[in-house]
């Protein structure tokens, strides 16, 4: 008989921490009655389709490893996922960049204006109270 033995995260290449990654937020979605898609080339900004079950919702979703903001999701309908502390978020892109610009002075920091994006491996709490106005999918549930 095959034994078989889960895998650590962090011994992953990045490449297959993106594939575990697309796979977790898969199944999590499901559950909400969403198919997903994967694309092999980031088309419009995104890594993968989200189409629900009632055929009039589809998410393009970009895939991150941490909360992210960037300017190039601006004005592309992109909806982004990240994991965190055994939680998944899934957000607007455009909503939040204005939401958290009310509060914060990220637009003015140097990876801001440098680089046209911002993240953060540990989101601030106001930040994530934001995020978790849309979609927060607990993966021990």
């Amino acid at each position: 008989m095959k034994e078989f033995k889960k895998i650590s995260y962090k011994s992953l290449s990045a490449r297959q921490k993106e594939n575990y990654n697309f796979q977790k937020i898969s199944a999590l979605l499901a559950e909400y009655g969403f198919n997903t898609l994967r694309l092999s080339d980031d088309w419009q900004g995104a890594d993968f389709i989200a189409a629900h079950i009632d055929g009039k919702q589809f998410l393009r979703v970009q895939l991150k490893g941490r909360f992210t903001l960037d300017k190039k999701y601006i004005g592309k309908d992109i909806w982004v996922c990240f994991p965190y502390k055994n939680t998944w978020y899934l957000y607007p892109h455009d909503e939040v960049v204005a939401e958290i610009a009310a509060h914060s002075n990220y637009q003015n920091t140097a990876s801001w204006m440098k680089h046209g994006s911002t993240n953060a491996p540990n989101p601030p709490k106001k930040d994530l109270l934001i995020l978790e106005k849309y979609l927060k999918l607990n993966i021990n549930e």
